[in-house]
């Protein structure tokens, strides 16, 4: 009779000590950070495309309509007709989230013909696609609408980063 007890205080010894260490190993492995913002829903988001002064290139401005902060891919998804591939950013960056608060807008700049081409490099496009996040579908602007009857010309297109205020 005397082991039973003895075991028993044993046991309970040795839940205690695994308690505790397994309790200081989840708070060495907890992040400290606070819970990553959901993505921006698309529903939430309204583009807006213009053409600006300066040749080929165009403002880009998304605003959050949504009642909370949210993120989306920093780098704008812009693409050029039928044809392959989107703008590149500029200077070179990898994805990642980009913060916008509820009732902010993000800004971004793209160049659509980077450098002096020959004339038969150019390629023109009747429209182009626009989404502040590549999860998107994002809008279709046709040239006319942006004040550009000929069409867009495209080489080498080239974006900046989103950023919180117009360039």
């Amino acid at each position: 009779m005397y082991t039973h007890q003895r075991f028993p205080a044993v046991g309970a010894l040795a839940a205690a000590f695994l308690l505790a260490a397994s309790a200081t190993a989840a708070a060495a492995v907890a992040p400290s950070t606070k819970a990553p913002l959901p993505r921006c829903a698309e529903r939430d988001l309204s583009l807006k495309v213009t053409a600006v002064p300066t040749p080929d290139v165009l403002s880009l401005r998304f605003t959050n309509h949504g009642r909370q902060a949210c993120v989306v891919d920093r780098i704008p998804t812009v693409t050029f007709g039928d044809l392959d591939g989107a703008a590149r950013p500029n200077p070179p960056a990898d994805s990642g989230p980009y913060r916008v608060a509820a009732g902010a807008s993000a800004y971004a700049t793209v160049r659509t013909v980077l450098a002096p081409p020959t004339p038969a490099d150019v390629r023109v496009v009747r429209d182009i696609g626009v989404a502040a996040d590549p999860a998107h579908r994002g809008v279709r602007i046709t040239a006319a609408a942006l004040g550009l009857p000929k069409g867009v010309r495209v080489y080498d297109p080239v974006t900046t980063l989103w950023q919180p205020k117009a360039p």
